[in-house]
C-alpha cells in the first residue's frame, strides 16, 4: 500500500503535522473561538443587584508566612465596597512559622465579626487548607484571593452580583499585572492575548479555570480538592462545572492587582510549576475532553490547554524529524526556518521592553521560554518533583497598588 510513497514523505508529514498543531493552538484557535463566540456566544452582563439582595460572602485567603503582606491585604479587603454586614474576611494560615497568624489575630480583635483567623498548626499544603476551611465558612458564596494581591473596591460586588443568575456557579475576575517598583500596569502582549481568549470562551460557556487572585464560587459547589493539586484555581472551577453543569463567567471589571515576578528566573520557575500542574490536570480532568458531553468546554480544554502543554514535544519532534530530510531542499528550508525562529528568540531575550515595536520582537523569546518552562514542568510532574506545597514567589513586600489606568475599567 505504501510501496510508492517516497522515503522522505513520513518525516515531512511529521514535521508539518507538529508545526501545524502548534500554530493551531496559538494562532488558528484564537480566530476560531472569536468567530464562534460572535456566532454562538451569549452576552456577559451581570445584573444590577441592590445591597439587600447581595449574597453573604466569605472572602477566603489561604496564607503561609505572609507577614510582610497580610496587614496590607486585610486593609484592602476591609475597604471593599460591599455591605459590611454581608461579608467576612477569613485568613487560613497553613502552619505559618512567622507572625502571619498573630497579625491576623490582632485584626480579628479590632474587627470582630469582619475578620476571622483559621490557624492550622501544621503546614499541609493549600489544597488541604481549602478543603478544611470551606466547610467552616458562612454564606452561600466563597470568594478566593491571594495574600499578595489587592482588589479594586468594587471587585467583590461585581463578582457577587453574578450569582443572581441561578445557573452561574463560578465567576472569575481579571488579574492586572503591575511593575513591582512603579505600580504601573505591565500587562504583556501575551497576557492581553490570554484575556481575549477568556472573554471569548466565557461567552461560549467554556471558560477554563480562573485567576487565583480573584474568583468566587457557590459554597455548595466547592469540590474536594485532591491532595497535592498544583494549580487549584484551574481544578476547582472545572470540577464544579463537571459536577453541576454550572456556568463559569469572566468579568473583566472585577479587578485584582498583583506584582509580576521580580526576575526572569522567578518567572520561569512559576511557569514550570504551572506546566507541572497542567500535566497533572489532564489526569484529574480528562473526562472534560468528552465532546459529546461537554461541548465547547472540551474544545477549549483540548485546543487552549492540552495542545499548548504538549507543545514542547511537538516542537522537539519537528526539529528531530527535520534532521532526516536535510538532503532535500525543502527540508533544508524548514530547518533554516526553525533554527531562525530560535535564533530570533535568543536575540529577543536581550531586547529592552521599550520602545513598543520591540515588544513584538520579544514574542519569540517569550514563546520559547514558555515552552521550555512547560518542558521542565513535564518532568517535574513525571518525577513528582513539583508538589502542591506552597511556592511563594519573592515580591517587594509592598502591597501592589492598582494602576491609575485601572481606576475606571470597562468590559
Amino acid at each position: 500500500m505504501f510501496a510508492d510513497v517516497p522515503a522522505n514523505y513520513w518525516p515531512f508529514a511529521l514535521i508539518v503535522t507538529c508545526l501545524f498543531l502548534v500554530a493551531f493552538a496559538y494562532l488558528i484557535y484564537p480566530g476560531l473561538i472569536w468567530v464562534s463566540a460572535k456566532l454562538f456566544g451569549r452576552p456577559a452582563d451581570a445584573p444590577a443587584v441592590p445591597d439587600a439582595d447581595l449574597p453573604f460572602v466569605s472572602l477566603l485567603i489561604a496564607a503561609y508566612n505572609e507577614e510582610r503582606d497580610i496587614a496590607d491585604r486585610l486593609d484592602n479587603a476591609l475597604a471593599l465596597d460591599y455591605p459590611a454586614d454581608r461579608y467576612v474576611v477569613v485568613i487560613a494560615s497553613d502552619g505559618s512559622t512567622d507572625d502571619t497568624a498573630a497579625i491576623v489575630a490582632g485584626y480579628a480583635d479590632r474587627h470582630p465579626g469582619r475578620v476571622r483567623l483559621l490557624d492550622y498548626a501544621e503546614n499541609r499544603g493549600k489544597a488541604t487548607v481549602l478543603n478544611d476551611a470551606v466547610p467552616e465558612l458562612r454564606g452561600s458564596v466563597v470568594a478566593l484571593s491571594d495574600a499578595n494581591s489587592a482588589m479594586r473596591p468594587d471587585a467583590l460586588r461585581r463578582l457577587a452580583a453574578w450569582f443572581a443568575h441561578p445557573d452561574v456557579g463560578v465567576v472569575c475576575g481579571r488579574l492586572v499585572l503591575t511593575d513591582p517598583t512603579t505600580g504601573d500596569n505591565v500587562d504583556s502582549v501575551y497576557w492581553k492575548y490570554e484575556t481575549f481568549l477568556k472573554k471569548c470562551e466565557s461567552r461560549l460557556g467554556a471558560l477554563l479555570g480562573s485567576n487565583g487572585a480573584i474568583y468566587a464560587i457557590r459554597t455548595e459547589l466547592f469540590p474536594a480538592v485532591p491532595d497535592g493539586t498544583i494549580i487549584d484555581d484551574f481544578y476547582i472551577p472545572l470540577a464544579a462545572k463537571r459536577r453541576s453543569g454550572c456556568r463559569i463567567v469572566y468579568d473583566t471589571r472585577a479587578v485584582a492587582c498583583e506584582e509580576t515576578a521580580p526576575t526572569m528566573r522567578d518567572e520561569f520557575k512559576r511557569r514550570s510549576r504551572i506546566g507541572a500542574g497542567g500535566f497533572q490536570s489532564i489526569g484529574l480532568l480528562f473526562p472534560l475532553l468528552a465532546f459529546w458531553k461537554h461541548g465547547w468546554v472540551s474544545v477549549a480544554f483540548l485546543c487552549h490547554k492540552v495542545l499548548r502543554w504538549v507543545g514542547p514535544f511537538l516542537l522537539l519532534t519537528a526539529l528531530a524529524a527535520n534532521t532526516l530530510v536535510l538532503d532535500d531542499t525543502a527540508g533544508q528550508a524548514l530547518m533554516l526556518a526553525q533554527l531562525g525562529g530560535y535564533a530570533l528568540a535568543l536575540v529577543g531575550r536581550w531586547l529592552p521592553a521599550k520602545p513598543k515595536p520591540l515588544k513584538f520582537l520579544r514574542l519569540p523569546a517569550m514563546f520559547v521560554s514558555m515552552n521550555a518552562a512547560l518542558f521542565v514542568g513535564f518532568f517535574k510532574w513525571l518525577f513528582r518533583a513539583q508538589s502542591g506545597a506552597w511556592a511563594r514567589t519573592q515580591r517587594t513586600g509592598e502591597q501592589p497598588a492598582l494602576p491609575l489606568a485601572e481606576q475606571q475599567v470597562t468590559a
